[in-house]
């Protein structure tokens, strides 16, 4: 339960939200500048101006496959790079940090530093198994990243990260209703450049990063990248059996470009990369939220993890690209080939404890049944295509079209052990997915100047998905094969202006549509011999925003509203008492919010950014009910408590009305930077903050299965002189901990956050 303080401070946040939204809605007239017509549509493309003393940087994104400032841009849009993505990426940080530092954003994880799952405006999926689909997608240089294992490659030599909400089914295509987030590594350019950062902190945390860059004839430039991270076993078990320690890792991951410009006319790039991961797999502990209640046990030690399991994790990625450009009259014509595959294997002890009841001694708390379990990837490969062609001639209407082709080719199996054997071995069950997936798409948009004032643009896209899945269980009997073929085709479409009110503001309104393909998985074990399905989900989302710059240019404001609606909407509920998921189709499910990005140069020596977004969700389909709390069923003394009503059969529960699960309503996020000049460089501090309310961990409602309300911050002071940086970090500087996930099936098991780390850092340029 809330407390009335933590329901004060609630409050407070949402009014201070839902001000400032209001006045953003109304353009500053009285801040502006004296009004300057814009040029005209046909007039020759500028050079972005340099900012003045004081003024913000221009942002250019790519959101729209063309090189436009974000305040052109008809949608929700935010961008993280500079200082702020080298504070949030410190001491060893994965992709994880973009949770709750972007408005509507979420990110989270079942496995560690693998298999982020992300959210956008409450849409995403909670799905553990390697076969998942994610309504989010996540392309890396202009290449889709579509398995969630690729999308947790380390952030470094990075430009900018932008941030798309909203559904991106015209230039992105498939598996994008929620939205897109681009990374855009830093590019090979003819000079010779780089940088080398290196940093040790708590539990043993050391970190490398550096880029070097170098022209190798006048046509030719090499950009090589890399990152590798280690951190000691911070967590350990002080009973003899099973592994003995935990969280420590090594990963490292590396990149190279070569950018071969033979003419003014054309341009190659070529991307090679890889990452190498070997640590533990999350950790599951058992029995540490207290019965009817969402806190931890008294006297929890986040050290301490009593296990009679085996828990390690490793994970090898590579891949490449080739981004081809040829530019001719009037038209840019674009080719960009990717090639990515994986190999992974976890392991870990998903019961959370040792023993069980029928094998004393047991604990911590009541063990139903000893599960341990490992998911692997060992074979894997995806190839996509793109072929895009724009205009590129002055006049009103501009142009985009192009082809899409994605493959792949996945296997996942599915293995247990038996705990309480000596040397933990393989059981004789497992299980085997195999699926083969291609996709086709056709797509084009239109960019009309109607006036100086007014811009219009509309998207279309046609997608045909085929996905071949079979899955099969192995034990005394096998089971299987079990096989699912489905062939479906979308038509995404979207409409979208923007108007000029002053030199200062645009308004702008989008109406947009979003399909994520089919999904199937086929986890079987001996209770549930049959695969699970679900069908294609289909968005449609309107917003509408102000975009505008203050104070001669020294702040940034951006506001958004928004209302959306799935139809067939994609879910993932539990299984009851059996570690297992099963994929469902709700009638519909509803969103609606604000969301705000503001930044400012406060003074010559203080700057800052805040970010704000409430969204609204709502599961509408009266007649669907989930098996809810499978611990209750194995022990009701141990078992979870749920409040939805309950459904047709003992067990479950009826979740139309709820929220979607890891929704939360509110979420803040703040930056205040303060620098100086000392001596003959400059003296800094950098603090972020990052705020959201509570959410449901599954589809049902459970006082033990949700999220408190959390506040988590950060602080970097540094001195810079010359081409050298000192610094000192720390994250999660108050030392908040608390469950953000859990198991259901078998007793109180939670997941929970990073506790707090520091260190420090040094990075020189050259």
């Amino acid at each position: 339960m809330m407390t009335p303080h933590a329901s004060t401070r609630a409050s407070t946040v949402r009014h201070s939200l839902i001000a400032l939204a209001i006045t953003a809605a109304f353009p500053l007239q009285a801040m502006a500048q004296d009004s300057v017509p814009p040029p005209a549509a046909d007039a020759p493309a500028a050079p972005v101006a340099q900012a003045g003393p004081g003024q913000l940087e221009t942002v250019i994104v790519t959101a729209q496959r063309r090189a436009e400032n974000i305040k052109d841009v008809p949608m929700s849009i935010a961008t993280l790079k500079g200082d702020k993505l080298d504070t949030l990426t410190a001491g060893g940080a994965d992709i994880r940090f973009l949770n709750s530092r972007s408005p509507s954003v979420s990110v989270e994880s079942d496995y560690g530093r693998t298999f982020p799952r992300f959210y956008i405006r409450g849409l995403g999926n909670t799905d553990f198994d390697l076969n998942a689909s994610q309504p989010v997608g996540l392309v890396m240089d202009d290449v889709v990243q579509e398995n969630a294992m690729l999308k947790g490659f380390p952030v470094f030599d990075v430009d900018q990260v932008e941030v798309l909400r909203g559904p991106q089914g015209t230039l992105f295509g498939r598996n994008s209703p929620a939205g897109v987030i681009k990374f855009d590594s830093a590019k090979p350019v003819f000079k010779t450049e780089g940088y080398l950062s290196g940093g040790f902190g708590k539990d043993g945390m050391k970190n490398l990063e550096g880029a070097f860059n170098v022209p190798v004839s006048d046509t030719v430039a090499l950009r090589f990248s890399g990152q590798t991270q280690r951190r000691d076993d911070r967590v350990h078990n002080p009973r003899p059996t099973g592994t003995r320690d935990f969280e420590g890792y090594e990963d490292s991951a590396a990149r190279l470009q070569v950018l071969v410009k033979p003419t003014r006319d054309f341009t190659a790039l070529f991307n090679v990369h890889a990452r190498n991961l070997d640590g533990t797999a999350t950790l599951f502990r058992a029995n540490i939220l207290k019965q009817g209640t969402n806190d931890l046990v008294d006297n929890f030690d986040y050290s301490s993890y009593p296990t009679d399991g085996i828990n390690r994790q490793h994970l090898k990625t590579k891949g490449g690209s080739m981004r081809l450009k040829w530019d001719l009259p009037g038209v840019t014509l674009h080719s960009i080939t990717g090639y990515e595959k994986l190999d992974f294997f976890s392991r870990a002890d998903v019961d959370g404890g040792y023993g069980a009841v029928y094998a004393p001694p047991m604990g911590p708390g009541f063990i139903p049944f000893v599960v341990e379990t490992a998911d692997v990837i060992p074979n894997h490969k995806q190839i996509s295509q793109e072929f895009r062609a724009e205009s590129s001639a002055r006049g009103p209407l501009q142009w985009i079209g192009g082809l899409f082709y994605f493959k792949e080719d996945i296997q996942i199996d599915s293995i247990s052990f038996d705990s309480l054997a000596p040397g933990n071995p393989q059981n004789s069950a497992y299980a085997t997915q195999n699926q083969s997936s291609k996709s086709y798409a056709a797509f084009g948009s239109l960019n009309y100047t109607v006036s100086d004032a007014l811009k219009l643009r509309a998207g279309l896209r046609y997608t045909s998905d085929k996905k071949d899945f079979s899955a099969k269980r192995v034990e005394a009997t096998t089971a299987g094969p079990f096989n699912l073929n489905d062939t479906s085709h979308n038509v995404s479409w979207d409409l979208s202006g923007t108007y000029v009110l002053t030199p200062e503001t645009n308004a702008y309104a989008r109406i947009a549509t979003g399909y994520r393909a089919p999904s199937m998985q086929g986890r079987l074990n001996g209770l549930a011999d049959r695969p699970s399905f679900a069908g294609a989900e289909k968005a449609l989302s309107v917003e509408a925003g102000i975009k505008q710059d203050l104070f001669d240019k020294r702040a940034r404001l951006s506001v958004a509203v928004f209302q959306y609606r799935v139809k067939d909407k994609q879910l993932t509920a539990g299984s009851g008492a059996v570690n297992m998921n099963q994929l469902i189709n709700a009638d519909k499910a509803t969103g609606r919010g604000v969301e705000l990005d503001f930044q400012a140069n406060l003074s010559d020596s203080l700057s800052m950014t805040l970010g704000g977004s409430y969204n609204h969700t709502e599961i509408q389909d009266k007649k669907l009910f989930v098996q809810s709390c499978g611990n209750a069923q194995n022990n009701p003394a141990s078992g979870c408590t749920v409040t939805d009503p309950v459904g047709p059969f003992k067990g479950t529960a009826y979740i139309d009305g709820n929220p979607l699960p890891r929704a939360p309503e509110w979420q803040t996020n703040f930056t205040l930077k303060y620098s100086i000049p000392v001596a003959n460089g400059e003296f800094y501090a950098y603090t972020d903050w990052a705020y959201r309310t509570s959410y449901n961990f599954f589809l049902y409602e459970a006082k033990e299965y949700k999220a408190k309300e959390l506040l988590e911050g950060g602080l970097r002071v540094g001195y810079k002189w010359d081409r050298y940086e000192l610094s000192a970090y720390g994250r999660n500087i108050t030392n908040q901990i608390q469950s953000l996930g859990a198991i259901d099936f078998d007793n109180l098991t939670g997941i929970i956050n990073e506790p707090r780390t520091y260190g420090v850092q040094f990075k020189a340029t050259f």
